[in-house]
């Protein structure tokens, strides 16, 4: 029988299911991704920021996107580059759908078709259906929908194989009256991550993580979290962590397509406005 390890030589890594417990578990996975590049739209902070640092912690290079947060995702690459993997930034608004097969294109050119694609790029706009202006509306269809879609599209017309994780939001499941833009953006988002698993098997893998309560929006402290993790099962809140170690199943999980992992702390049983 094997003691238990501490891991003391990779603390910021969970171990995995290799098998092995403590630190020789986490050393066997330690580089899943190695050898692959992986685009992490949305990637200079927030959840994009974590995914980015937990698929580089892993083995993979990173090509970072941020639109306007260039001094995050300066300082996100640096923390990259110190784990040892390569890391390029780029900037791009993905609201403007009409560039990003541009843009994508040109990133292709450079480096080569990403292995591993997050679609986390989000904007949380306030609106509601009684305000809803349709400039705001197309943007989130741009940003959440037809820019996922572009690029999706062009990773498949290459060929080489690759896996997709859509960023969703729980309440795909349910309603969202404050934010009707955005929300009717991610439920687009949650609908062709179905649709275009079917459409695009066996070349790539597209599944979706859809968070709950795990960071407060923009402008919100910690009361925010405290005030709503009662609303889910569990009665806890998340972590970005726990979302990222979602990803990067989904990430790897060869057999699996078509999927969304609800990280919500069971927030998506209570109720679901659209199966009424």
């Amino acid at each position: 029988m094997v003691s238990p390890i501490i891991n003391i030589f990779f603390p910021e890594c969970r171990p995995r299911a290799t098998g092995l417990p403590g630190v020789f578990g986490t050393m066997l996975q330690i580089m899943r991704f190695k050898g692959q590049t992986a685009l992490v739209t949305g990637g200079a902070r927030r959840l994009g920021k974590e995914i980015a640092l937990s698929l580089a912690r892993q083995g993979a290079d990173i090509i970072l996107h941020y639109f306007q947060s260039r001094q995050e995702a300066d300082d996100t690459s640096e923390e990259i580059r110190m784990l040892g993997r390569k890391c390029r930034i780029s900037s791009h608004n993905l609201s403007d759908a009409d560039f990003t097969e541009k843009w994508f294109g040109n990133l292709i050119g450079e480096n080569g078709c990403p292995d591993i694609l997050i679609n986390s790029a989000s904007s949380y706009y306030e609106d509601t259906y009684k305000n809803m202006r349709v400039e705001k509306l197309q943007d989130s269809m741009n940003l959440h929908v037809y820019s996922p879609l572009v690029m999706i599209r062009m990773m498949y017309e290459v060929g080489r194989g690759g896996s997709v994780v859509n960023l969703l939001d729980t309440r795909v499941a349910d309603r969202d009256p404050f934010h009707a833009s955005y929300h009717l953006g991610k439920r687009g988002l949650s609908s062709i991550t179905r649709d275009l698993a079917a459409e695009f098997a066996p070349v790539l893998r597209i599944n979706a993580v859809a968070p709950g309560i795990v960071l407060p929006p923009d402008g919100q402290g910690e009361e925010w979290i405290e005030r709503l993790k009662s609303t889910n099962l569990l009665l806890e809140m998340g972590t970005a962590l726990d979302v990222s170690d979602a990803v990067l199943f989904l990430a790897e999980a060869r057999f699996t397509t078509g999927q969304i992992i609800f990280v919500d702390g069971g927030r998506h049983l209570k109720g679901n406005a659209y199966e009424l």
